[in-house]
């Protein structure tokens, strides 16, 4: 894994002061993400201001929002990330970018999005706070057509993991196939099963006994084994910093990769506005593979700050598309 060990704080401030001078011209700004329409016309685009060496951080002031150059790493697992940082989590995130976070993070400062405080898990969990983050990923499609959706529909609720329900006994009628996904556990005195459950599957184990308690745990089963798209939106944390106790040197704690993260890490630029296991056993978001184009595309990462009621509704496509960008380095 590479870490990042360039101290950040003073180069938060030149970019931000680079970015200032870059925008002069313009009225800094507006306290408010626009919703935008769904006129896809490529006729005219939008201004935008690379932010690092690579062009894969760009700022757009007239758009309010902070654009992510990046590529798909991952189709299908279980997930820490969204987005990492090239070479860090890319076994545990759908899209890896070439970029440093601080970079992103003053980016978000620039548009006036306020940092919160990172996930705290001890002497006792608080969840992390921050301003909200509309998050959208735009790719092309096989057939060229310029596709665009929340990020959280990339994402689906785990359903490849274990369920379980206490039974004290197996009903006296009830014989389990053999080398079936349902089984029961006399030790624990627990009904298991694994992984996504079809309707043929419920039925079929339904028949298997007519016990009241038993049929309410199938049922049970089976709605929790459907696949169930994240709804926890993303929050501005804003990661945090740690000093080197031999130079006295502050540095940005998301640089070891954690940048747009689905559980919680007190290292995290954004981190979702709820509780979300970070233990390897118990992730509780993994990629929807059908709906993530294949690994080595290119996706264009848009983030909204959201300020007001009114921004806060989701918005649709761009009104001016992110232009054709240049080759994406491979993360």
């Amino acid at each position: 894994m590479t870490i990042h060990t360039r101290p950040v704080a003073p180069l938060c401030g030149i970019l931000l002061a680079l970015i200032g001078s870059a925008a002069s011209a313009d009225e800094g700004p507006v306290a408010g993400g626009r919703t935008v329409t769904d006129n896809r016309s490529t006729d005219a685009s939008p201004e935008l201001l690379p932010l690092n060496p690579q062009g894969t951080v760009m700022l757009d002031r007239s758009g309010q929002r902070v654009l992510l150059r990046t590529k798909v790493v991952l189709q299908r697992g279980v997930l820490e990330m969204l987005v990492c940082l090239r070479q860090t989590k890319e076994h545990e995130s759908i899209l890896a970018i070439n970029a440093e976070a601080y970079v992103i993070h003053a980016a978000l400062l620039a548009l006036g999005a306020v940092p919160g405080r990172p996930v705290q898990f001890a002497p006792e969990y608080h969840p992390p706070t921050g301003q909200r983050i509309n998050v959208f990923v735009q790719w092309k499609d096989i057939r060229g057509r310029l596709q665009r959706l929340a990020a959280q529909q990339w994402i689906r609720h785990a359903v490849y993991r274990y369920y379980e329900t206490p039974m004290a006994n197996l009903p006296d009628d009830l014989r389990l196939p053999a080398d079936d996904e349902l089984r029961y556990d006399r030790y624990s005195k627990q009904l298991l099963w694994f992984g996504p459950m079809n309707l043929a599957k419920r039925d079929e184990l339904l028949k298997l006994s007519r016990d009241t308690d038993y049929r309410k745990v199938i049922h049970g089963f089976f709605r929790q084994s459907r696949s169930r798209r994240m709804q926890a939106e993303w929050i501005f944390a804003g990661s945090g910093f740690h000093v080197d106790q031999d130079s006295g040197k502050r540095f940005y704690r998301a640089e070891g990769g954690d940048l747009i993260c689905v559980a919680n890490f007190p290292s995290a630029t954004l981190d979702v506005a709820i509780e979300s296991s970070a233990a390897g056993d118990t992730l509780m978001y993994e990629a929807w593979e059908e709906r993530i184009p294949p690994a080595g595309t290119d996706v264009t990462v848009e983030l909204i700050p959201v300020f007001t009621k009114k921004s806060a509704e989701t918005p649709r496509a761009p009104a001016t598309p992110v232009p054709e960008p240049a080759p994406t380095p491979d993360p």
